[in-house]
């Protein structure tokens, strides 16, 4: 006759085996990569207080290069740089709203044309596609809210709108959730180590 502890052991591992034939006892590989909380809740986090760095961030270099050979400036009326009296050109702001999974080609892909510096930030939003629908604790409910990346570029001697056109080449997949572009006039910068303003501030020391 077979103890409570071997008869509990059996039990169990015929429950496990049925549950690992019926619905899998583990989550895709994918999944394990994102993490849970994006997966299950569409959080970046399940913690308020602490926001892991994205694989889009860390990673890039396996992306296969975006060919930009013959790539034209699109048409923004207004936005392209144009010469001042003192010879500088305008200064654009250029913010772009796209997946996690897309940053590595699109930081690639503003470095082959010239981009020398950006400002990233992890956020959350959605557009036309209304978030997706997903569990919480348990709960199926609206996530309404996925994580983006918003990238924020401020030119002058690049074109703006051939950044515009180098980011829509490397991120539009067809799908919803491509993201957003979009394009501002800066009237002042400031360089606070030295105190340069405007053109001159946007420019590399060396």
């Amino acid at each position: 006759m077979l103890s409570v502890g071997v008869y509990t052991a059996v039990v169990m591992t015929i429950v496990f085996f049925l549950l690992k034939k019926a619905v899998g006892l583990r989550v895709t590989a994918e999944e394990e990569i994102m993490g849970l909380d994006i997966s299950e809740h569409a959080l970046a986090s399940a913690y308020a207080d602490f926001r892991p760095v994205a694989p889009g961030l860390i990673g890039g270099e396996n992306d296969t290069p975006v060919d930009l050979t013959g790539l034209e400036p699109v048409q923004l009326p207004e936005t392209a740089p144009a010469a001042r009296g003192d010879g500088a050109g305008r200064m654009t702001k250029v913010t772009i709203i796209c997946k996690e999974d897309r940053f590595g080609l699109l930081k690639d892909t503003m470095a082959a044309i010239g981009v020398t510096g950006m400002t990233v930030s992890n956020v959350m939003g959605c557009g036309t596609q209304m978030g997706k629908t997903g569990q919480y604790r348990g709960v199926k409910m609206s996530m309404n809210l996925l994580p983006k990346i918003q990238v924020d570029i401020v030119v002058s001697k690049v074109d703006p709108a051939l950044v515009v056109a180098a980011a829509e080449k490397c991120l539009r997949t067809g799908s919803a959730g491509d993201g957003k572009i979009f394009v501002y006039d800066v009237e002042h910068v400031v360089k606070v180590r030295t105190g340069e303003m405007d053109y001159d501030a946007l420019q590399d020391d060396n």
